[in-house]
């Protein structure tokens, strides 16, 4: 019996063993591998035309999620869709790298609370530091001080845009040289903690950009996909003229109806999309209607038009470039833009090295040449240097 016991304890010990290796060691990279899949591997191959045009293209996207995985962005990664090598070969020139601090289980895009968070167990198989468990302001600089770090490691190759000044360098750099440059932006003030005064140390750490909310309702405004949806609390209101004030973009990607009215409402700076479909090329809850399309257009803002199959009911470029073709009809071709969502747990039908695809379908959809260097790019570059702080 004794000798049963002390083999049942072997068993129970080692099989734990066995786990904590595999949650500490293995379990990040592989959730990161089976949520960001890759349809189509590079090289990617598209006409000479298309080639030489991309060539001369000031590319911008204004959402990947890369930072939430535990991986270096200056390395090229089979796994990612988003790294410097592969924005490099993709003639990226601006990349907004979006953080997610709290997601809840089972995420989906009709109904969600807030009861539970995913992010805490990916902090924790990441082995980061203590206090991201319990505090999303310590999970967002966690991953703003991760591309700080990449930029100071990169020899030049990666810029952290914060300013007029850093964009201008940047573009003025991209005359003779393949350089990218990162900026931050946010999924959710929840990532504030409750604290309305936490926003300054997300703007002191590089900030330029956040939604009010992401996957679920909180004190700040309802979610597309929350239980209540609701608009923007009071504390939401002063959420937004706080960031008007440090000149930090509104993002109403995830945002309820009654949060993007809300929003429209009190803005006095240009909002803008990050991610999105279109509800007349892809109907669902996600995605947005003329009338938002038009209202956003309205304030000077950009609808970034994202890569996945719930934005563009599609799984390739010429899905894409459908929904951008449909939002430039309704809002105008000055007021659309890229928004992959590549590394946010998506699948994609190419990484970020592939983006002449969407320079190709462009073309095809019949957009000018000056309308495609507007879209692939320049209206988000305008928008930056007309909006960022000097």
């Amino acid at each position: 019996m004794k000798k049963l016991i002390k083999i049942s304890v072997f068993v129970v010990v080692f099989l734990l063993a066995a786990f904590l290796v595999f949650f500490f060691g293995f379990a990040a990279p592989f959730v990161e591998k089976s949520l960001n899949p890759v349809i189509n591997k590079p090289p990617y191959q598209v006409s000479e035309q298309a080639r030489a045009l991309h060539a001369k293209l000031t590319v911008a996207d204004l959402h990947a999620d890369s930072l939430l995985w535990n991986r270096d962005l200056l390395q090229k990664s089979e796994v990612s869709q988003v790294d410097v090598p592969k924005l490099a070969e993709g003639n990226v020139a601006l990349q907004a790298f979006t953080v997610v601090t709290k997601t809840p289980r089972g995420l989906n895009i009709e109904s969600n609370d807030d009861k539970s968070d995913n992010i805490f167990w990916l902090a924790l198989a990441q082995r980061q530091p203590l206090e991201n468990l319990s505090s999303l302001t310590k999970r967002a600089l966690y991953q703003a001080a991760k591309l700080k770090e990449y930029a100071d490691r990169s020899n030049g190759q990666l810029v952290f845009v914060k300013s007029k000044k850093d964009l201008q360098n940047l573009l003025e750099r991209r005359k003779t040289e393949k350089v990218v440059g990162g900026f931050l932006g946010i999924e959710g003030a929840h990532a504030l903690d409750g604290n309305l005064d936490n926003l300054d140390a997300l703007y002191d750490a590089g900030f330029r950009m956040m939604a009010p909310t992401h996957f679920f309702d909180n004190d700040i405004g309802g979610s597309a996909h929350g239980l209540q949806k609701y608009g923007l609390t009071d504390k939401g209101r002063e959420l937004i003229r706080r960031m008007e004030t440090k000149k930090m973009l509104v993002d109403v990607a995830h945002a309820s109806s009654a949060t993007i009215d809300d929003v429209l409402r009190v803005a006095t700076r240009p909002v803008l999309v990050s991610h999105t479909g279109v509800r007349g090329t892809c109907d669902n809850q996600r995605n947005l209607s003329d009338e938002q399309l038009r209202a956003i257009a309205k304030t000077g803002g950009v609808i970034g038009i994202g890569f996945w199959d719930t934005a563009v009911c599609g799984s390739d470029a010429a899905s894409i470039a459908k929904a951008i073709r449909y939002a430039a009809n309704v809002a105008g071709a000055d007021h659309v833009a890229l928004g992959s969502d590549f590394d946010g747990s998506v699948k994609v039908p190419f990484d970020t090295s592939g983006e002449a695809l969407i320079t190709e379908a462009l073309m095809k959809e019949n957009f000018t040449d000056a309308e495609i260097a507007q879209i692939m790019g320049g209206n988000v570059v305008r928008l930056l240097s007309e909006n960022l702080p000097d």
